[in-house]
């Protein structure tokens, strides 16, 4: 029997194959696995579902990662997932897998996040699971939103021309990240040290407690703009595009001179040798927001402090490019985080 490994296919190939034959038989499944989240038909709204499990040793390290801190990013990473569906968290579960290295003490602290992200977010802690690891800890929660049907979101309906925005800046986390871990191989050789975290304080606090993007979700809703089309940056911006083009049957065009980086990522991605582009453009974990607007839409946020422009929807046979500030042309490429 053929052996083929995972590695060889993807996180979104498994999906795929995993996925086939399991089209929806309930009438209230209005969208199941190819977004964002699923959809479901709850009467006058619809309900979004989301899930996603974080473990130990792939997704964070203890060494470096402060429980409270962890427990907010649990939470903050599925929140994301609602606000990409144009979706307002309701309730939320919270599972676990716990080894015997975690004691009370330990666990309460990880849920101070998780409740500080409760009231942050405004949604009820509704139930969960608790088992014991043999691996580390492991977190899984499944958060449940709440649109109407006139507001929801999907990544496939990007329109050509259309324009492409993303919220905040990029490639913080993936430059926080560097600094994490290049600090704890110091420490590994020098139990002695300290940390000298003061300089890198933006890039780290991107890293280690992301927010999700909730205020821009309800921002779009007093502006009356419905994104045509939208998804978190988790995986990579250019990663993201390549999901809204197949998902839209598009192509896309963006600019790096319009690409938005915070000075200190910019700075630090320099120190560590990185090119600070290839941090915004295949950096994961920002838990910002790609979205793409109607060009009616443009003058009703033109002026807004942290939606930025930075290209627009073509047609699928002008493909996926990068119009780099001296003003040539290359394909975009996506090499943003592979899980497996």
């Amino acid at each position: 029997m053929k052996r083929t490994e995972i590695g060889e296919i993807g996180e979104f190939g498994l999906i795929e194959k995993l996925s086939e034959g399991l089209s929806p038989i309930q009438e209230s499944t209005v969208l199941g696995i190819g977004d964002d989240a699923a959809v479901i038909n709850a009467g006058d709204k619809l309900m979004v579902v989301t899930t996603d499990m974080l473990l130990e040793g792939v997704h964070f390290d203890l060494s470096y990662c402060p429980l409270k801190h962890l427990g907010f990013k649990a939470i903050a990473v599925n929140i994301s997932d609602i606000a990409a569906m144009n979706a307002i968290p309701k309730q939320v579960t919270v599972s676990l897998g716990l080894s015997n290295r975690f004691s009370v003490e330990a666990v309460e602290e990880l849920y101070q996040g998780i409740q500080a992200a409760a009231q942050h977010y405004n949604f009820d802690v509704v139930g969960g699971d608790t088992t014991t690891s043999r691996s580390g800890l492991v977190i899984s929660i499944t958060a449940i939103g709440e649109v109407s049907k006139d507001l929801i979101s999907y990544r496939s309906g990007a329109q050509k021309n259309d324009i492409v925005c993303v919220t905040g800046d990029l490639g913080g986390a993936l430059v926080g990240l560097q600094v994490l871990e290049r600090d704890k191989q110091v420490f590994l050789s020098n139990p002695n040290m300290q940390p000298e975290l003061g300089k890198y304080e933006y890039v780290v606090g991107r890293q280690l407690r992301p927010d999700a993007r909730m205020d821009i979700i309800h921002e779009l809703r007093e502006l009356q703009v419905r994104p045509t089309s939208m998804m978190d940056i988790s995986d990579g911006l250019a990663s993201e595009l390549f999901h809204i083009c197949k998902s839209s049957d598009k192509g896309v065009a963006i600019y790096e001179d319009k690409l938005p980086i915070h000075k200190e990522t910019y700075d630090t991605a320099l120190e560590f040798n990185l090119d600070p582009i290839t941090c915004v453009l295949n950096g994961g974990e920002d838990y910002e927001l790609l979205l793409t607007i109607s060009q009616d839409d443009f003058q009703k946020l033109e002026k807004h402090a942290d939606i930025h422009f930075i290209g627009y929807i073509t047609d699928p046979k002008e493909g996926k490019l990068l119009v780099t500030k001296s003003g040539t042309t290359a394909g975009l490429k996506a090499q943003g985080w592979k899980h497996f």
